[in-house]
């Protein structure tokens, strides 16, 4: 008889994702799940929200250190000049079938990049952060483009000297945002840049750890970010608040979710004990926006949601959870949620390729094998 290997300790905590397991080291980010705090480089999330932009946050990430003037506007130049994209990377954003996700057009698109960029094998720490710049500067324009050119609109051409929140907006509506939109949407962007070892930062630094190109670690994270566990969970907030339909809905609808073991999405955290940080901000952001609008229907339904789910199960939201009505509120399509998420994460994910190829080793863990052993061949005729 074959032998077999027994479930062990390593194996089983292999099973759970690594949750818990330090897997390196790293300056970048820090996630503290039973304080709920989360800092980036040693700032707390709280002060950049309310104090910083995502610009000197992204500086932030690259550099481990905030800028100063001079800086902040050499880097807000360099990303003016980075914002147009080649006309051959339109033109396969044209040529991408229109009912495709958006995620994977983008994922598509940021691959033909780096065709049109010379120096994409420059793994060099300066030329990798000029990469940096470019991606974070272009993400927004190409996510404005895949949405555009699927509803038959041309794509709108950037402003050289608009932020990426305020470009985004403009560049997706073909208008210009208001000033408290613009600064509610940049919030949203620092508050989304970097979360430690998530999967799809965990992802870019296994393909940053083979010397790949910096365009290569993007898009295997994309891929990462494009499943609903990661990168997909607000729109699945919206479509269940959608479907809730109503307030007074919303006890009943819950509860038999949660008899019929179906997962609510924006719940919950692989780190966090206690409220996500980052959900504070944007409860307050989904408030605004409905009282703004003059309708805060989804605001109150998601404090309702958030309510028994607490009551039900001692679940805190998540950072998915009021991004969901906050965008929704903003005129965001459902599908454009996770591509926005990209337009945010591009300076995590790339600050974290920047530390990988700083001191790399190649990422290559074991698996502890739990299959039988010593299985005798048996020819294809007598099987």
């Amino acid at each position: 008889m074959p032998e077999t290997v027994k479930d062990t300790p390593t194996a089983t905590a292999a099973a759970t994702g690594l949750r818990g397991v330090v897997v390196g080291a790293s300056t970048v980010s820090d996630v503290a799940g039973d304080k709920g705090e989360l800092i980036y480089q040693g700032y707390n999330i709280h002060d950049l929200a309310e104090h910083s932009t995502f610009e000197e946050a992204a500086f932030l990430l690259w550099n481990k250190r905030l800028p100063n003037r001079t800086e902040l506007d050499h880097l807000k130049q360099r990303l003016g000049e980075s914002y147009a994209l080649p006309r051959e990377v339109i033109e396969v954003i044209r040529r991408t079938p229109h009912d495709a996700d958006p995620i994977d057009t983008l994922r598509t698109a940021v691959s033909a990049l780096e065709s049109y960029d010379k120096t994409a094998r420059d793994i060099s720490i300066g030329n990798s952060r000029e990469i940096a710049i470019k991606l974070t500067a272009q993400f927004a324009t190409l996510v404005a483009a895949i949405d555009r050119t699927r509803n038959a609109k041309d794509p709108v051409d950037p402003l050289p000297n608009a932020n990426v929140a305020t470009n985004f907006l403009y560049m997706l509506k073909g208008d210009m945002p208001t000033e408290h939109d613009a600064k509610l949407f940049d919030v949203c962007l620092i508050l989304h840049a970097d979360h430690e070892l998530n999967a799809s930062t965990f992802t870019a630094r296994v393909v940053a750890g083979t010397l790949a190109t910096v365009y290569a670690s993007v898009v295997a994270a994309i891929g990462a970010l494009s499943g609903p566990l990661h990168g997909g969970a607000n729109t699945n907030v919206m479509k269940t608040l959608l479907e809730i339909g109503e307030v007074e809905n919303v006890e009943s609808y819950v509860k038999r979710a949660l008899a019929e073991k179906r997962k609510m999405m924006g719940f919950g955290h692989a780190v966090y004990k206690t409220e996500d940080p980052r959900a504070t901000h944007l409860r307050k952001f989904s408030q605004e926006m409905g009282a703004r609008a003059g309708n805060t229907k989804w605001y109150e339904m998601s404090r309702k949601v958030e309510e028994v789910m607490m009551r039900e199960k001692g679940l805190y939201p998540n950072v998915d959870f009021f991004s969901a009505s906050t965008y929704y509120m903003m005129g965001i399509p459902l599908d454009l949620y996770t591509p926005i998420f990209a337009v945010s994460r591009i300076t995590g994910w790339s600050a974290h390729i920047l530390e990988q190829y700083a001191d790399n080793k190649l990422i290559r863990p074991r698996a502890e094998y739990i299959g039988p052993r010593n299985v005798p061949y048996v020819p294809i005729d007598q099987r």
